[in-house]
């Protein structure tokens, strides 16, 4: 009986690869047998991936990308079809916040920087319409491939402080659905647009926000937990089952939706 999961020798991009949440799904695609790209700005910590992915037998490229930079993204494409010659999904992992795109407990919208909160629109939502672009291309060519964005419980709530991260995440969401419909009327049924939306996962851009130095909660730490049924944060490989599910034959008929993947926080009310 066919394995409605494997992506054994398909071809995964990812940008935003080096990060935590990357680190994780990368790791885990290519332990399925997937030939993971990943795409990222910290050069040392990509060559440093794609060689522990490598090490335990599993194929992977390290490209550095700005996902803001179409020239730097066509590149990319060029380097990875000259080595694999297909892309066969794409996850739109890149993104990030700026301090002046966020509203402190004791500020008002008046203290927003605008140029910040244009900058995290520029790095989440137009970080995710360039690469989908220039990636698409060879799955139109060939009739076939997944697109996996990365969206946010900020997308579905409008949570205190992230005014631009959060506006970002619902731009996503949006652009989501839009190109589900589009790809599927104009090159087929075979190309499916889709989403994941994390609930609360420590990473880089984050910890400091959510946990002390000692490790504990901070009170934006603690508001979360209570939030969440499950009564913790999320730990990065949960992502990766929902994540092959969506990439994979698994999801043949699943199209323009975002896969909450979040310990019950959008689901509790109080």
């Amino acid at each position: 009986m066919k394995n409605l999961f494997d992506i054994k020798h398909r071809v995964v991009v990812i940008t935003g690869g080096t990060g935590v949440l990357g680190r994780a799904i990368a790791l885990h695609l290519a332990e399925e047998g997937a030939k993971v790209v990943i795409l990222g700005r910290k050069a040392e910590v990509g060559h440093a991936l794609a060689a522990d992915i490598k090490a335990a037998g599993g194929e992977a490229l390290f490209l550095t990308t700005d996902v803001t930079d179409r020239a730097r993204l066509e590149q990319n494409l060029s380097d990875i079809l000259a080595a694999y010659g297909r892309i066969d999904a794409l996850l739109n992992a890149a993104g990030g916040n700026m301090p002046g795109a966020t509203i402190a407990p004791t500020g008002t919208i008046f203290d927003l920087k605008t140029e910040e909160f244009q900058r995290v629109l520029e790095l989440n939502l137009t970080g995710t319409v360039l690469p989908t672009q220039v990636f698409l291309r060879p799955m139109v060519e060939q009739k076939r491939g997944a697109i996996v964005n990365f969206s946010s419980m900020a997308a579905f709530r409008p949570l205190t402080r992230v005014a631009g991260y959060a506006a970002a995440k619902a731009g996503i969401s949006n652009f989501t659905a839009f190109m589900a419909a589009e790809v599927a009327r104009k090159f087929g049924e075979g190309i499916r647009v889709n989403a994941i939306a994390p609930g609360f996962f420590l990473t880089e851009q984050n910890r400091a926000l959510l946990t002390n130095p000692d490790g504990s909660y901070t009170e934006r730490g603690q508001d979360v937990i209570r939030q969440t049924p499950f009564g913790r944060m999320g730990r990065a490989e949960e992502l990766c089952g929902t994540i092959q599910y969506l990439i994979s034959d698994a999801s043949a008929f699943v199209t323009g939706t975002v896969a909450v993947v979040d310990g019950g926080f959008n689901a509790f009310a109080m």
